[in-house]
């Protein structure tokens, strides 16, 4: 698991530049921002959907290489965008943790609509993988 992990890494590095940038916007906030909000359930709920979904890419990774069916990995998401919302009304609109929950909820909305797209595309047999630098570390 960890060669993939670490295949899965230089995949990510071998991204465009925009999608780099955009890797760093969804793993810093819904890895590292919920440290700073570890006490609500919130946190720990985004934490916990980061990284079953890691653990879901990385074993897609590993097994099909990076190929488009990685947006799989964002499935927890489907549960916890919602719930989220939910959460959102009942919070003060104002605040660190306001604003967080606002840029989770509408960076994995708009993740899931471009996971949407690829998962279709992977299925309609574009399977290529869409990374072909030398990931392979398995």
């Amino acid at each position: 698991m960890f060669k993939a992990m670490m295949g899965f890494n230089k995949a990510i590095l071998a991204l465009p530049k925009p999608w780099q940038a955009w890797m760093v916007l969804l793993v810093s906030a819904n890895i590292v921002t919920p440290f700073f909000f570890l006490g609500t359930p919130e946190a720990i709920v985004v934490l916990v959907a980061a990284i079953v979904g890691l653990l879901i890419m990385t074993a897609l990774f590993a097994k099909f290489g990076y190929v488009r069916l990685l947006g799989i990995g964002h499935f927890p998401w489907l549960f916890t965008v919602p719930w989220l919302g939910l959460q959102l009304g009942q919070t003060i609109a104002s605040g660190p943790f306001y604003y967080w929950l606002l840029s989770v909820i509408a960076l994995d909305s708009i993740s899931l609509a471009i996971d949407a797209v690829d998962v279709g595309r992977y299925w309609m047999g574009e399977r290529q993988p869409t990374i072909t630098a030398n990931t392979n570390a398995f």
